[in-house]
């Protein structure tokens, strides 16, 4: 089934999380609403950020490598590990209040990057391992498993390159489609564009539904994405150069009238298949410091490993967008919440 022009409200626990704000260690989180000399582009500005939970355990458990954020039904937040933790936060200081263990049916530790807490509570996780995507419950029990095409496994069951799966994970407005992001180009999509999956909902269990192709810069890769109310994702894009840091960009993206890729064997450019339209919002590179520091160099002192997203919220007309960096549990990199207000055009 097509992707649908769907105007839906957020989620009650999105709602219970519009006054989102974080505490932490002094100098990393600044105060204040939004203005314009927080800017990162027409479209974007930095209210704060937050290194509050750098290099902490809670619970016995390394509190980083966080590859995804949720909002749960209660309005606190979620934070996945990608060493197979799933963590609760408060929503006001980013204190942890949880952790459950993830694993595979074999007890073996998962790559888990991608995340979505159901209407029912239920998680949804991807593991970039194979990749996956299982359905969890609040404790950390497998319920399901999800099929994956055969061309989006990794090689040589299929032509997806090792480490760069499924990164991406978001439920679409009504709740009925699940779309996952593939993070960089199957073997063979010589064009350089992106799978992005989708799943319908029928009952209880999840049928695989049209497939799109999206078109990141060159040589990024897709760490994130986010549906808004209206079928539009917000993207995030993503790369590292040794020596010089990160790039992260923010694309707003509309996939409703993509070509349905699913039985194109090979993405090469060509003129009948359309791509998702992109339109950028900001280079992060862009944003104020607002005082950050970096550990290792990077063309700007806030960047770092962004990989996680969240919609928390609107407000004064704009989207309240939290990101998160994977610090990879080393040394000079850092844990770090961006807290942002996105503007979108309709």
């Amino acid at each position: 089934m097509r992707i649908r022009t769907v105007l839906a409200t957020l989620t009650a626990g999105l709602a219970a999380a519009t006054c989102l704000s974080a505490a932490g260690p002094a100098g990393a989180v600044q105060p204040g609403n939004a203005r314009s000399d927080n800017a990162c582009s027409p479209s974007v500005s930095l209210d704060r950020f937050s290194d509050a939970l750098d290099k902490t355990t809670y619970q016995g458990t390394f509190v980083g490598n966080l590859s995804a954020l949720a909002v749960d039904r209660d309005g606190s937040l979620a934070a996945l590990s990608d060493r197979s933790a799933l963590f609760g936060l408060d929503a006001r200081t980013l204190a942890p209040k949880s952790v459950v263990p993830l694993a595979d049916e074999s007890g073996a530790v998962l790559d888990s990057e991608g995340l979505v807490i159901d209407r029912d509570g239920t998680r949804l996780i991807t593991s970039e391992t194979e990749p996956s995507i299982r359905r969890y419950s609040l404790d950390g029990a497998i319920l399901d498993r999800l099929p994956v095409p055969a061309a989006l496994r990794v090689a040589p069951a299929g032509r997806a390159v090792s480490n760069g799966t499924f990164e991406g994970l978001t439920l679409l407005p009504g709740g009925h489609t699940l779309l996952a992001s593939m993070e960089y180009a199957l073997s063979g999509d010589t064009s350089g564009a992106v799978r992005f999956q989708t799943w319908e909902r029928h009952a209880k269990s999840w049928k695989l539904a049209e497939q799109y192709a999206y078109r990141p810069d060159p040589g990024l890769g897709v760490p994130e994405v986010q549906a808004l109310p209206d079928g539009r994702l917000l993207v995030l894009e993503r790369g590292f150069t040794s020596g010089v840091g990160n790039t992260v960009r923010l694309y707003l993206a509309d996939p409703r009238h993509a070509t349905d890729t699913s039985a194109v064997e090979n993405l090469t450019g060509q003129s009948g298949v359309g791509l998702v339209r992109k339109t950028l919002l900001a280079d992060i590179v862009n944003c104020p410091t607002l005082g950050a520091t970096a550990e290792q160099p990077q063309p700007n002192p806030l960047l770092d490993n962004i990989e996680g997203m969240v919609v928390t919220g609107r407000s004064k007309g704009a989207w309240k967008v939290l990101l998160v960096s994977d610090d990879n549990q080393n040394a000079v990199q850092t844990t770090r919440f961006y807290f942002l207000r996105v503007r979108t055009t309709p």
